[in-house]
């Protein structure tokens, strides 16, 4: 299991964030964060909330480290991936109908018309679950373990299940949406043919995702009926598009399967970049560096282009303990994808190791560009606290502090380091503000909780409606 002690951002996102939660056996799924394949799943998701009518901006996506078949939203309009849909999606037009299904879920207002029994335990539930996702989010796994693991009915997703006239609904919305983005509708139907085995099993033995989205030869038939109708029915997807599926499933493969299982997917002979890049990935898992760098090496001599090959480069470097060979490359994916945060604090990490004064500078100032995108980055907030106190700025690092603190909920220590960071900053300063925000908030949640202590626990029926 991944722990913050190791101090290191690439410990902690591998390039994508892996957090096993051991702590939370009722929920044993962690978040993964890529840039790449968080890029890959924008794309295919954009023009659909688009042609859905919602806001790209308001529909946060997130990807879970879980290979069981799944996909869900929550309120809030969230859409959850399972990294095993993704790996078990054979191509892109049915990963795009999966998430269309989704999105017309949101749109139809299923959520909130739903009647899942107990309606107040299934919010108290609910806000559970969302501290301990605001933990993870924020780069504190264990920590959101602990909270997830006190709340044992968020385990239990599948009591977000709809009724089969919402699931026939939300089909509809699909192809809708993908005739209105030029595309087939017909990847949704392959994927629900490969599973139409689901329907006969019991409710036990089905995947996840079937078991909140009950199936049905009916729903099938007329989805099918709905897409032959659409002028876009024989359009496939592009090699491009496919490509890059490839390449994000080999990279999920690569990170989240053992080495063995991915030299065995992946054998020496194939020589395809999507094998290259699952192997240099797996060679990095087994502490083999030099075969390693050379499978990265030959993916960036063919596209020198492409930022997450240095990326990968970068991190396989680091973590080999050759720290600050790893600038150079982790530099290289930054310029070719600006602003990118986890980019911009994987180098900020590297930078640190060097114990030079502009270096040092450099990372804070890299670090305080990625929180201006990703405010909640708990570790980010860490990495500046250390990098204030290396440069002897010891009442901006105890505020750095106080704003890690309080991303992963941990007010009590938000509010002493708030407290502590006043002290020494100058009146009015923005950071002087902001410190006085995080002690009156967390004052106030603290008595909130005091107030509210010893609640029953909660119980709420499960399954479809």
């Amino acid at each position: 299991m991944l722990k913050h002690s190791t101090k290191s951002f690439f410990a902690i996102t591998l390039a994508m964030l892996v957090t096993v939660m051991h702590a939370a056996p009722a929920f044993a799924q962690s978040l993964l964060r890529d840039t790449e394949i968080e890029e890959t799943m924008r794309d295919y998701t954009t023009p659909i909330l688009r042609a859905a009518g919602l806001s790209p901006s308001s529909v946060d996506l997130y990807l879970v480290n879980d290979p069981s078949l799944n996909a869900f939203v929550t309120r809030g309009q969230n859409i959850f991936l399972h990294s095993g849909i993704i790996l078990q999606s054979d191509t892109p037009n049915q990963l795009k109908g999966v998430i269309a299904h989704e999105a017309g879920h949101i749109a139809g207002g299923h959520i909130v018309r739903s009647d899942y029994g107990n309606r107040s335990a299934y919010g108290a539930m609910l806000i559970a679950a969302g501290i301990g996702l605001a933990a993870i989010l924020a780069g504190e796994g264990q920590a959101g373990a602990l909270v997830l693991g006190g709340s044992q009915q968020f385990g239990q997703i599948e009591a977000l299940a709809y009724s089969r006239v919402n699931e026939s609904s939300a089909d509809q919305y699909a192809a809708q949406y993908m005739e209105a983005t030029g595309q087939s509708g017909q990847g949704l139907i392959d994927f629900f043919d490969r599973f139409r085995a689901q329907e006969v099993l019991s409710n036990a033995r089905r995947y996840p995702y079937f078991r909140g989205h009950p199936l049905s030869s009916d729903r099938i038939d007329a989805l099918r009926e709905r897409v032959e109708e659409s002028p876009y029915t024989d359009v496939t997807d592009t090699e491009e598009e496919q490509h890059r599926l490839d390449m994000a499933k080999a990279k999920l493969r690569g990170f989240l399967e053992g080495p063995q299982v991915v030299f065995s997917k992946y054998p020496p002979e194939d020589q395809s970049k999507p094998a290259r890049y699952a192997r240099a990935v797996a060679h990095y898992r087994a502490a083999d560096l030099r075969n390693a760098v050379r499978e990265i090496d030959s993916l960036i001599e063919e596209e020198p282009d492409n930022p997450y090959f240095y990326e990968l480069k970068a991190q396989i470097l680091y973590e080999s303990g050759q720290r600050e060979k790893a600038i150079a490359p982790a530099r290289e994916a930054l310029e070719l994808k600006p602003d990118a945060p986890l980019l911009e604090i994987a180098l900020a990490q590297s930078l640190l190791e060097t114990n030079d004064p502009s270096s040092v500078k450099e990372a804070i100032t890299l670090l305080k560009s990625a929180l201006t995108t990703e405010n909640g980055n708990s570790y980010a907030w860490y990495t500046l606290s250390r990098a204030y106190g290396e440069l002897g700025q010891d009442a901006l690092a105890k505020y750095a502090v106080a704003e890690q603190a309080y991303a992963v909920g941990d007010l009590n220590r938000a509010r002493s380091f708030a407290q502590r960071a006043q002290q020494d900053l100058p009146r009015g300063d923005p950071q002087w503000r902001r410190a006085s925000d995080i002690i009156v908030v967390s004052e106030a949640q603290l008595n909130k909780r005091g107030r509210n202590r010893g609640p029953k626990p909660l119980t709420f029926s499960v399954g479809a409606n």
